[in-house]
């Protein structure tokens, strides 16, 4: 006797979600018009669109006003992706990523887009860097610092020329999973995968494919997509890629840190976007090489210190000039407007044969 009650239970709450469903669309509906009469107003005013610091505010005040039972981290993601919808109608975002579909990189960018920005795929990070520098794609996305192998040389090495500066961040917890044609281990020649995913899963490889060679290919969806076409081939990349390319996930997370990060920067041009305004939880980048004297280094790091400035990351790239220079990527807490910041860097430029900052943005929390 209890079952049909149970059923009518059931049906009349399927009723009520169908009902608050339809209330839901007319409401996103009526935002949608409103977010396309300020498209208007932008366009005539020729402001930018897409403004990641509204997003972070208009997010916060909801999670703010959230009583529950969705947990803020899922109230964050679907107001993230209403407002890429709506953003999309007033003008869509042409985003350039590391390609084809599946990579971590398109993945950050969705995380801080949306998935309605329009993606443009690159081969490498010197084509998202041009692409955004020429205008092609109005952002970029590039991988900067792993928590496992440290930086990602390129991009630092191509932020030294380009135009474009760092206007936010993204930090994915990567997991990489061996994928091929059929689910075993079995006869697998070669493992394909960005070089930084193959160091990252060393230890895994050593011990469970020791006769495979490790072939490094452009990024891990491109692996995916190779190992597509041959069935003694396999791939190290994301769920997101064995989907796209119809492979089994023979080994799920096999990086050898179960903690494995990495920063994904969002750049563009300054004339796109300006330097976001301070959120209180910021991070500014610059690049720098002194002179070769004695204590030159050492002297770089003192008006940090006498301002109280915190540095977060220092790391050294050859300057490629044949004379054993350096240069050196600076990462400090704080934004450039805050006084501190600004005055140890004022300090610091007078001291430097090269100085550039190459963002000041906020962080995830």
């Amino acid at each position: 006797m209890t079952q049909p009650i149970q059923s009518d239970a059931l049906a009349d709450l399927r009723i009520q979600i169908d009902s608050l469903d339809q209330q839901l669309l007319n409401l996103l509906n009526q935002r949608a018009k409103v977010a396309e009469k300020v498209g208007e107003i932008k366009r005539a005013e020729g402001s930018p669109f897409f403004r990641p610091d509204r997003v972070a505010q208009v997010i916060a005040k909801i999670e703010s006003t959230n009583q529950g039972p969705l947990l803020n981290t899922h109230v964050a993601s679907i107001w993230r992706e209403i407002m890429s919808a709506c953003l999309a109608l007033e003008a869509p975002q042409r985003v350039a990523v590391l390609g084809p579909q599946g990579t971590f990189c398109e993945q950050a960018a969705i995380e801080f887009f949306g998935s309605a920005a329009s993606l443009i795929y690159c081969n490498n990070f010197d084509e998202v860097f041009n692409s955004t520098a020429a205008g092609t794609a109005q952002f970029g996305v590039v991988g900067m610092e792993n928590s496992t192998e440290g930086v990602v040389a390129r991009s630092l090495d191509l932020f030294l020329r380009s135009p474009v500066h760092v206007i936010g961040e993204v930090s994915l917890l990567v997991r990489h999973n061996l994928l091929r044609q059929t689910n075993n281990l079995e006869d697998i020649e070669v493992v394909m995968a960005h070089p930084q995913a193959l160091a990252q899963c060393q230890t895994w490889l050593t011990q469970h494919l020791p006769h495979a060679e490790r072939r490094a290919v452009s990024s891990n969806a491109e692996g995916a997509r190779l190992a597509a076409g041959n069935p003694t081939w396999a791939a190290l990349a994301s769920e997101r890629a064995a989907s796209q390319f119809a492979l089994h996930i023979v080994s799920h997370a096999i990086q050898d840190e179960a903690t494995n990060r990495t920063r994904f920067a969002v750049i563009c041009l300054p004339q796109t976007l300006a330097t976001p305004p301070a959120s209180g939880k910021d991070c500014t980048s610059l690049v720098v090489s002194v002179h070769n004297r004695p204590g030159a280094v050492h002297d770089l790091l003192m008006p940090l210190k006498n301002n109280g400035v915190s540095m977060t990351r220092f790391e050294s790239r050859p300057a490629k000039s044949g004379q054993w220079e350096y240069y050196f990527y600076i990462d400090i807490q704080g934004h450039i407007s805050q006084p501190h910041v600004a005055a140890a860097l004022t300090e610091l430029q007078s001291l430097c044969a090269f100085y550039k900052v190459l963002g000041s943005y906020p962080i995830p929390e």
